[in-house]
């Protein structure tokens, strides 16, 4: 077959041109039920050609539901993603996800999803937890990983994220490389820590964002390499809902709470490195740090996003580190624009660095995440809707929160829905499902307000989160659940977090009911 040149300028290890393929020509290695790591992470570079290539395959042979593979990707892919959870090609996947028809699948119980912190995910992985019950001692069949350059000793150069694909490649049998031809090269970003399994392993030494290893690519067995396959087509975020009055007023908080924070000398003026997750909300909050005029800050999170840009262009950002650069096409447009003055302040780490529990805590993190529901104790749940329903996935926000020198979750008060204006509070009495626990969080805080629930007890911090962030819907109702939770557990001696188990949920099962989380009345309890 005829090798492009753009082919042949990426990649710089001679023999690989040797085993140059097309995607289609390499349906013959897979088999049902092998287990596969693909690279990538929320939806950015992750493999392209070889999974649609599986999806053809499939559907031309009328193979759904019969060719089913076990998937691991740092967190989540692409559309590619989609269409495989579409025609059944997914019999098991971890950790975190996003679209859909793989939620979907998963709430109907066709696809096996187990979840995982991300920090843990990847070095889990290599100690042969997920793969314990294979007989034949491998780990991974295959790692299919998007590459934007190969070195002249064969090591992969990674695109816009590096998440879980060192881990992948230590422990794939074999592996195929996606040569993305049509992103530009990120050779010089990275910073790839491989992994080292206990008792050798080693601290990470990094005490600054911009702190590196000196490893900016992944070292490979060459002869473990099958394939090479040219990718022409870049990634697709999806684009940012436009920040609205709830997500700036949640933002303002924030800034007037960072302000707060530097006046009681709490932090220094730049802050300390800041995380973000991702989403609308977070994008915003962002877009709000960009405005208020805070100069020489840092980030250390998973996920840059767009808004991340306008902190480097209006001087207010020194240096990133993550492991995804999650840009929309405008945003990578913009940046490959001003790739030189934007690949000097960035780098990218495996997501087992840039989630390390003990880097988090040693450079004093500020998280930002957004759950789905925090209680009226600070319990929030991220991850199941209504307690049992899968939205996504934990991703590393509990990574992040548990370590962090400050640990944020911000959240609208309420949800409309079609069948109520004010809709589902995101306060409620108790969680339906718990993802960080009440000792993790530090902030609570809605476009209402912010609750600073630092060195409160229970029963202070519910009526500073009911007072500060709940909606005006349903402030009197939740503190009317929490006196006659307090009446009630006074004469049972449980008054350290009062709860009326038989109305704990009642949000939860009205709301299911009714399709209203505004309770007529409680029950009553003895």
């Amino acid at each position: 077959m005829t090798i492009s040149q753009l082919l042949k300028s990426r990649v710089r290890y001679a023999p690989y041109l040797n085993r140059v393929k097309e995607a289609h020509e390499l349906i013959p290695l897979f088999k049902s039920g092998q287990y596969l790591g693909w690279s990538g992470f929320t939806g950015v570079g992750t493999p392209k050609c070889v999974p649609e290539a599986l999806v053809d395959h499939v559907e031309q042979n009328d193979l759904q539901g019969k060719l089913q593979f076990n998937l691991f990707v740092g967190a989540s892919a692409g559309p590619e993603e989609e269409l495989w959870a579409q025609n059944g090609m997914i019999l098991r996947r971890a950790p975190h996800q996003v679209g859909k028809p793989i939620a979907k699948a998963i709430n109907q119980g066709r696809i096996k999803f187990f979840d995982k912190h991300l920090s843990m995910f990847p070095q889990d992985l290599t100690y042969g937890f997920y793969t314990r019950d294979r007989t034949d001692g491998k780990i991974l069949d295959y790692m299919i990983i998007e590459a934007t350059a190969i070195k002249e000793d064969g090591s992969i150069v990674p695109g816009p994220s590096v998440g879980g694909s060192p881990e992948f490649v230590s422990v794939s049998d074999k592996i195929i490389v996606e040569v993305n031809t049509a992103t530009p090269s990120f050779e010089g970003i990275h910073d790839i820590d491989m992994p080292v399994l206990p008792p050798y392993r080693q601290p990470y030494p990094y005490t600054k964002v911009d702190q590196k290893s000196g490893l900016d690519s992944i070292p490979v067995d060459p002869e473990r390499v099958v394939a090479i396959v040219e990718s022409t087509t870049r990634d697709k975020v999806p684009p940012n809902t436009p920040s609205d009055e709830m997500s700036k007023g949640i933002a303002a908080n924030l800034v007037e709470f960072f302000r707060d924070e530097v006046n009681h000398g709490r932090l220094p003026p730049n802050l300390l490195p800041l995380q973000s997750g991702i989403g609308n909300i977070a994008n915003a909050v962002i877009e709000g740090l960009a405005g208020a005029n805070f100069k020489h800050l840092n980030v250390w999170t998973e996920v840059l996003q767009d808004s991340f840009l306008d902190l480097f262009d209006n001087g207010s950002l020194d240096y990133a580190t993550a492991t995804s650069v999650r840009l929309t096409e405008k945003g990578f447009e913009r940046a490959f624009e001003n790739w030189e003055h934007f690949k000097h302040k960035l780098c990218l780490r495996s997501q087992v660095v840039s989630n390390s529990p003990e880097i988090i805590r040693r450079l004093g993190v500020i998280a930002m995440n957004t759950p789905v529901e925090v209680d009226i104790y600070a319990h929030a749940n991220s991850t199941n809707v209504n307690g049992s329903r899968m939205l996504n996935g934990l991703g590393g926000s509990a990574d992040f929160l548990r370590n962090a020198k400050l640990s944020i979750m911000h959240c609208p008060s309420a949800r409309p829905t079609k069948t109520d204006p004010t809709g589902i509070s995101s306060i409620v009495p108790m969680v339906s499902h718990v993802d960080q626990t009440e000792h993790d969080l530090d902030v609570v805080v809605t476009e209402q307000g912010l609750a600073d629930l630092r060195g409160l007890a229970p029963r202070e911090r519910s009526r500073e989160i009911i007072k500060q962030c709940a909606h005006p819907d349903y402030k009197d109702l939740l503190m009317d659940y929490v006196q006659k939770s307090e009446h009630y557990a006074a004469k049972h001696n449980c008054m350290h977090e009062p709860h009326m188990l038989r109305n704990a949920l009642k949000f939860h099962t009205n709301l299911q009911e009714k399709g209203t989380m505004k309770v007529a009345e409680w029950d009553p309890v003895d």
